[in-house]
């Protein structure tokens, strides 16, 4: 019985994986993923977009820019200049030892052994070191971008020499072809 428990939990972490898309282009309304937007001043505002572990570093910064250009024109500008950017990127790994990874397996500082794997294991309990029900494992680095910017939002022709200033129709005609909204995924 043990087996078949261990075999449907490993079958639908694979489901899982395989179902797991992108962040698509959304408010970040009931999650932390996605783009969001403070109001700073009357023309200027903070913008962030944050994707999840599959989401690439180009696609933040791509959704970062159309949200900046969407919002120029949601409020009547032509043109917004970035006035600072910040991109992030958050690394953390994880260990997978078969079936057992959701047994709470993981690597960290051990005390007054060091750095090391400890484990938990329903049969012998926790230890470090090696897993001994485990045999083998796999470690994942997972990695996460988001990027924010603050704009400032003008009317008129985008100043030539400026390179931090966008053109809010020229964006959105850009990079509205790379735009993956929720209702564009296929499930």
């Amino acid at each position: 019985m043990r087996k078949l428990t261990l075999l449907a939990l490993a079958t639908a972490g694979l489901v899982l994986t395989a179902c797991a898309t992108a962040t698509p282009y959304q408010a970040a309304v009931d999650s932390s993923r996605g783009y969001s937007e403070q109001r700073i001043e009357s023309n200027r505002y903070r913008v962030s977009f944050s994707g999840n572990s599959i989401t690439n570093l180009e696609t933040v910064e791509n959704y970062l820019l159309y949200r900046a250009a969407e919002l120029t024109k949601q409020n009547g500008n032509d043109y917004f200049i970035i006035a600072d950017r910040n991109t992030e990127k958050k690394e953390r790994y994880s260990r997978s030892s078969g079936f057992g990874a959701g047994y709470g397996s993981h690597f960290g500082y051990l005390g007054h052994y060091g750095f090391g794997w400890s484990y938990y294991s329903p049969f012998y309990g926790y230890g470090y070191g090696y897993d001994p029900f485990f045999d083998g494992y796999d470690i994942r680095q997972i990695t996460r971008y988001s990027a924010t910017a603050e704009i400032a939002m003008y009317n008129g022709e985008k100043p030539a020499k400026n390179e931090k200033a966008y053109q809010a129709s020229e964006v959105l005609k850009e990079l509205g072809s790379k735009i993956v909204r929720p209702e564009d995924i296929k499930s």
